[in-house]
C-alpha cells in the first residue's frame, strides 16, 4: 500500500498539515510512522478524510465523527444517530426558512422607516422576551409581596 508524507496528504485533500495533526491528536486519523521529521500516512487516510468532511458538512462535530469511526478508520454508523441528525436538520431548515421569509417581507415593506411598519411591529411584539412582559415588584414591596413597612 502506498504511503504518503503529511505534505502530500495535505495537498491531495486541501487541508493544512496542522489540521491533519489535530485530527490525529483527536483520534480521527492515524499515521503509520515517520519519515525523518514528517508523519507518514497510508493511502486509506484520504477516504477517512472524505468521511470526516462529509460528517462535518452534515453538521456532525468532530467528537461525533470520532465516535462513528473504528480504530482502523472504517465507519461504524449509528443509524439512529443519523436519523436524529436528519430530524435536527429538518428543524434547522424550517427555522431558517421562516427567517428568510420574514426578511423578504421586511425588505418589501413600504413604510419609510422599518420600525414604523405595522407588520414589523407585530413581529417585534411576538418575539419580545417574556421578561419584558412581567411586572417587576415595586420598590416599596419586598420580593415576597409583603410591604417593607410590616414588622
Amino acid at each position: 500500500m502506498k504511503e504518503m508524507e503529511i505534505g502530500e496528504v495535505a495537498r491531495r485533500c486541501g487541508l493544512p498539515p496542522s489540521t491533519l495533526r489535530y485530527y490525529e491528536e483527536k483520534g480521527l486519523i492515524r499515521s503509520t510512522g515517520r519519515r525523518g521529521l514528517s508523519r507518514v500516512f497510508s493511502a486509506d487516510v484520504l477516504q477517512c478524510l472524505s468521511l470526516i468532511a462529509l460528517g462535518q458538512c452534515s453538521g456532525f462535530s468532530l467528537d461525533d465523527i470520532a465516535a462513528m469511526l473504528k480504530a482502523d478508520g472504517q465507519p461504524e454508523i449509528d443509524h439512529q444517530r443519523l436519523a436524529e441528525k436528519a430530524d435536527e436538520l429538518d428543524r434547522t431548515i424550517q427555522r431558517l426558512s421562516t427567517i428568510r421569509d420574514e426578511l423578504r417581507r421586511a425588505a418589501a415593506c413600504p413604510a419609510p422607516r422599518h420600525i414604523e411598519c405595522p407588520a414589523f411591529q407585530k413581529k417585534l411584539a411576538a418575539v419580545r422576551p417574556r421578561s419584558l412582559d412581567r411586572k417587576k415588584p415595586r420598590r416599596s414591596q419586598a420580593p415576597t409581596g409583603k410591604s417593607q413597612n410590616t414588622p
